[in-house]
């Protein structure tokens, strides 16, 4: 039925037209309902060192929720500015907690997370790793996650995520009834984010990466700001057109925002921030994307980008994640792109 619907479809409106990047990114910021938030309220809540790290958790107000929490990790005896990087959680079906699935506070991760990294982030904290590489990261909570949660009546963390799954669709549909989107309103928070952190004077050039949910928070981030230098998007890219029939249900509500296939296809967004860097990382074994999908998706990026150098493409034979030698894959080339 749903590939009837889709001939149906494509025979009555255009679906993922070619629109120029500068273009494409207007309509889809309007399309997708991104919200103009500030991190307004900075404080600094406690302050920490771990060996040769010196964090900091902050905590904000973007005008509606619970305040967000972040972590503000650097090199403990760094002198001058920092490149900085917005480090971005994935989604994971792990809504209980959010910066603390990449990075480490001053307390132990939990049993959870520590679950969650072995499976998909090589066991580590990648922003106290990337930190330690000479970087300001800041990793935040966003919408519905950590300290962004809902208060759904469960404090034990794997029934909240149990719950928090169920209540994924009720909060789409309350953004779509507002105007905006699940995916708007993430991308909102995390460009209030990054412009906290780039309003730092110990920080300089500002990238972001992120890994599957957090890929997909990524490469908005790049698509809506420009400002944004360096991104790398991990284990989430695919064209919409090949992930019918199989794989629409395996994602969140936040990759289907309303009204995006008549302005291009996801790979479109997340080449309009062409000729700016761009990393992309595929994850051959993954079983949340087509293979096709991913191919189709290289080449799409790659002819937007066309010859000007500033994407680079990284084909891993790995399963659904963001491993060590992936993150150090990409640390050193966020390095290339921000320091100095």
């Amino acid at each position: 039925m749903f590939a009837e619907l889709a001939g149906v479809v494509a025979a009555q409106r255009e679906l993922y037209p070619v629109l120029p990047g500068p273009e494409l990114r207007v309509a889809a910021r309007e399309a997708i309902g991104v919200l103009d938030l500030v991190a307004s309220g900075v404080r600094v809540e406690r302050t920490w060192t771990d060996g040769d790290l010196y964090g900091e958790e902050l905590s904000w107000s973007v005008g509606f929720g619970p305040r967000t929490h972040a972590y503000l990790l650097r090199p403990r005896d760094a002198a001058g500015p920092l490149p900085g990087v917005v480090a971005l959680h994935c989604h994971a079906g792990m809504k209980f907690v959010g910066k603390e699935k990449i990075a480490d506070g001053p307390e132990e991760p939990s049993q959870e997370v520590r679950r969650l990294r072995e499976e998909i982030y090589g066991g580590r904290a990648f922003a106290n790793a990337l930190a330690r590489r000479g970087f300001a990261v800041l990793a935040h909570d966003v919408f519905v996650w950590g300290s962004r949660r809902f208060p759904l009546g469960v404090e034990e963390p794997d029934s909240y995520d149990a719950a928090a799954r169920d209540h994924e669709h009720i909060v789409a549909k309350h953004c779509a009834a507002l105007g905006t989107s699940f995916a708007g309103v993430v991308a909102g928070e995390d460009l209030a984010a990054a412009a906290y952190l780039r309003s730092r004077p110990d920080v300089g050039a500002v990238g972001c990466a992120g890994l599957s949910g957090g890929g997909l928070r990524a490469a908005l981030l790049g698509a809506f700001d420009p400002r944004v230098e360096a991104v790398v998007v991990a284990a989430m890219a695919s064209s919409f057109r090949d992930m019918l029939g199989g794989h629409v249900e395996k994602h969140t509500w936040m990759l289907w925002p309303p009204g995006l296939p008549r302005l291009g296809d996801y790979p479109d967004l997340i080449a309009a921030r062409a000729p700016q860097p761009l990393m992309v990382q595929y994850a051959l074994r993954d079983a949340l994307f087509p293979e096709e999908g991913m191919r189709r998706a290289h080449a799409m990026i790659g002819e937007r980008y066309g010859a000007t150098g500033g994407y680079e493409a990284v084909f891993a034979d790995v399963p659904h994640s963001f491993d060590v030698p992936m993150q150090e894959r990409a640390f050193d080339w966020l390095g290339g792109h921000l320091k100095g």
